[in-house]
């Protein structure tokens, strides 16, 4: 049983030793571990992980890809690093202090809608309770200076994307066109998509939209969506 669901994004820079002398993701991290603390308060007995990559598979390491991406963190030839958006929930769930049982596992960016749901019924459908938290983004289009450049699609696709996690619109995240997700280098489309066939049959109560900002010219959302239990 499904108990509640959290959204976070996944830059690098939420890694505080990557962002140098000036914590340039402060209020995005703050935001981040406000939606896990209201997730954890809906006592769990798991919290299933679900971030974007490159392939759908398990993981259950919990190495940190600080130094994959510049930084001096630990290194080790015996464990695979996490993939960024895991490694970044780790260190979100350390933050607030999280022992509980976590499971983790990645979605591939170009999974199918049939794969998304899939995922998302499996969750839905565990005996115990469980809370879920996805990893991802929105477009990485939204300035010159962008990953991506600029795109103006970005714009439309980002507020629907706010609105949809604003009014708890399961329909209306699984909805997003694959194609122009791509387009707009939104890592977050599929894991999106999981959270939303996850509550597909229970449904958000309140849900709340803690942060909705792009400064890097990459849209950052964080949300929260409770269940009654």
């Amino acid at each position: 049983m499904i108990v509640a669901a959290a959204l976070c994004p996944h830059p690098p820079l939420l890694l505080r030793e990557l962002s140098g002398g000036q914590d340039v993701a402060a209020d995005l991290r703050r935001a981040c571990e406000s939606a896990l603390e209201a997730l954890l308060a809906s006592s769990p007995d798991t919290l299933v992980v679900i971030g974007g990559h490159d392939t759908s598979e398990g993981h259950t390491g919990t190495l940190v890809p600080v130094r994959e991406y510049g930084g001096t963190g630990e290194r080790t030839l015996r464990e695979r690093p996490l993939p960024l958006s895991l490694g970044v929930a780790r260190r979100l769930l350390d933050s607030v202090g999280h022992h509980g049982h976590v499971e983790m596992a990645t979605v591939a960016w170009d999974a199918s809608e049939a794969e998304v749901a899939a995922w998302g019924r499996r969750i839905a459908d565990r005996p115990e309770r469980v809370a879920l938290l996805v990893l991802g983004d929105g477009s990485a289009r939204r300035g010159t200076t962008a990953p991506g450049h600029l795109d103006r699609r970005s714009f439309a696709f980002d507020e629907e994307t706010r609105r949809c996690l604003a009014e708890g619109d399961r329909e209306g995240l699984m909805r997003m066109d694959p194609d122009l997700a791509a387009d707009l280098m939104v890592t977050g489309r599929a894991a999106f998509g999981v959270m939303a066939h996850a509550l597909a049959e229970r449904g958000p109560t309140r849900p709340r939209v803690l942060y909705a900002d792009d400064p890097f010219g990459v849209m950052y959302f964080v949300a929260v969506w409770p269940c009654d239990c």
